[in-house]
């Protein structure tokens, strides 16, 4: 009977660490009236995924707040409030990063006459009260167009400045780090080396969506690490066909040994070629 127990309480513990790892955004704020400040209570909180057409809806608590969590992180959004003898107001081109809360406090206007329609484009500070310690959120534009040169992942964390190479973070020992993809954990658990498995390229660039650096987060949902850590999310469908082909070769006559003319080494006659393709569109 002790045995069984045991064995249930390793297996609780599992699931409680699967489940604690980020992999969506989320979006709050409050809703007011504009000459009052009164909350508006009730009020059509709706944002639209515009890439895939996902929706979010919530309505405003008695406080005249509103908290919509489990989104998909980048965008755009476009978000829409309204509420019966108001003005609605519609936000555009608002991006949502990986594990943080997109805060927005909007205000409306008495309309007597009819409904229509404002739109309003901004984007708001990163220092926010909703910030869980230091972080870097790289969208997969950055990643495109970031030059890279092992084409791994490590090369997109130099983006901040706390990282020192070897999965290190704010001068710490990588083998403290932690690196999750989509929520699922690729340490190297046996503690033998610093490096992430897959010689430090557990997936293609090309397969992720954005990639999130923190260091020290008092965030409650990242657990067992200590130091810093790498989140990962892949791409999901849109409803677009599109898709992509890459192919990276280097050899000896692509590795630098000469300096002012002299050369200082053999060339090394390692080779390789990467290539491969992605392919996204909707299910019909």
């Amino acid at each position: 009977m002790r045995k069984k127990l045991l064995l249930m309480a390793m297996m609780l513990t599992s699931t409680l660490t699967i489940l604690a790892q980020v992999t969506t955004s989320a979006l709050s704020g409050k809703v007011t009236v504009k000459d009052t400040k009164e909350e508006v209570i009730g009020a059509t909180v709706q944002a639209v995924h515009e890439p895939s057409g996902t929706k979010y809806a919530t309505v405003t608590n008695t406080s005249g707040r509103f908290n919509i969590q489990g989104m998909r992180s980048g965008g755009p959004y476009v978000v829409t409030i309204s509420y019966i003898g108001y003005e609605s107001k519609t936000f555009k081109d608002i991006e949502l990063d990986l594990a943080e809360t997109y805060e927005l406090n909007v205000w409306l206007s008495e309309n007597s006459n009819e409904l229509t329609e404002i739109v309003v484009s901004g984007k708001a500070s990163k220092f926010t009260a909703e910030k869980t310690g230091a972080s870097t959120n790289i969208r997969n534009v950055t990643i495109q167009e970031l030059p890279t040169v092992s084409h791994s992942i490590g090369d997109i964390a130099k983006l901040s400045p706390y990282y020192g190479g070897s999965n290190s973070f704010a001068g710490g020992n990588g083998k403290s780090a932690n690196f999750t993809l989509d929520g699922a954990n690729l340490n190297n658990n046996f503690g033998l080396s610093a490096n992430l498995p897959g010689g430090g390229s557990p997936v293609s660039l090309e397969a992720l969506d954005e990639v999130q650096l923190v260091v020290a987060p008092f965030d409650v949902r990242q657990t067992n690490f200590i130091g810093g850590g790498i989140n990962a999310v892949t791409k999901s469908g849109t409803n677009n066909f599109k898709g992509t082909a890459y192919f990276y070769y280097t050899d000896e006559n692509l590795h630098g040994n000469r300096v002012d003319g002299q050369q200082n080494s053999e060339p090394d006659p390692a080779r390789s070629k990467t290539y491969g393709f992605t392919l996204g569109g909707p299910i019909v």
